[in-house]
């Protein structure tokens, strides 16, 4: 197996409230990609693989990060959490937040509700979810040479929890720490994915860059 480093896409529309609004990036989004894609350029990162999903901030990031012959696939793309929210809002009263601190209590109650079958109509199972992002990085790490993932969030907090048999509440935990254009690293260890890096920023952690450490 080849090992995959998987890429958070850049801050979105951080005011948008329905999936189309929320699908491309803010300016600080294109930097923080361009900040990302120079230091894999100056620390002679090898990824003769690209791959993303098909969603517009994916695209972009790629895009401004500079990858070239990037590989769209649309089993990479991000959960519609905007759509299962609003189905939640509608079906059970939860109330969709305004803020980060609503997010923090919202998000393990929609990934458990869903998870549990409780959401009615969602665009997709919690099970098809997981099905395909099992799939799709099981050929992507079937492939020759280290590979880069352009994807979202709540697709790195399911491959963590497939690789570390993380529960809804942790896998939510996990979800809700991944910043925009953080790194997440699997490494084949006997027959095994395993992380070897989660949310690495490290083309943010000069002082003058530290404001574009961002989740949302």
């Amino acid at each position: 197996m080849s090992h995959i480093t998987l890429i958070r896409h850049g801050q979105a529309n951080t005011t948008a409230r329905d999936e189309a609004s929320y699908d491309r990036l803010s300016e600080l989004g294109h930097q923080q990609a361009r900040w990302l894609g120079s230091h894999l350029a100056d620390t002679r990162a090898h990824h003769p693989r690209v791959y993303c999903g098909t969603l517009t901030r994916h695209l972009e990031t790629a895009a401004s990060m500079g990858l070239a012959d990037v590989v769209q696939d649309p089993r990479l793309n991000e959960i519609e959490y905007f759509t299962l929210a609003q189905l939640f809002e509608a079906q059970h009263g939860v109330t969709i937040p305004e803020d980060r601190e609503g997010f923090v209590e919202h998000l393990p109650m929609t990934f458990t509700a869903w998870a549990e079958g409780r959401i009615q109509d969602a665009p997709e199972s919690f099970e098809q979810f997981e099905t395909r992002v099992q799939t799709a990085l099981s050929e992507i790490a079937q492939g020759s040479g280290p590979a880069i993932v352009v994807t979202s969030g709540g697709l790195i907090s399911m491959v963590m929890r497939q690789a570390m048999g993380l529960d809804i509440p942790a896998m939510a935990r996990v979800a809700l720490a991944i910043m925009n254009t953080s790194m997440h690293r699997l490494y084949p260890i006997g027959t095994h994915l395993s992380p070897v890096l989660f949310n690495a920023v490290p083309h943010l952690e000069a002082p003058e860059r530290q404001f574009a450490q961002t989740h949302l």
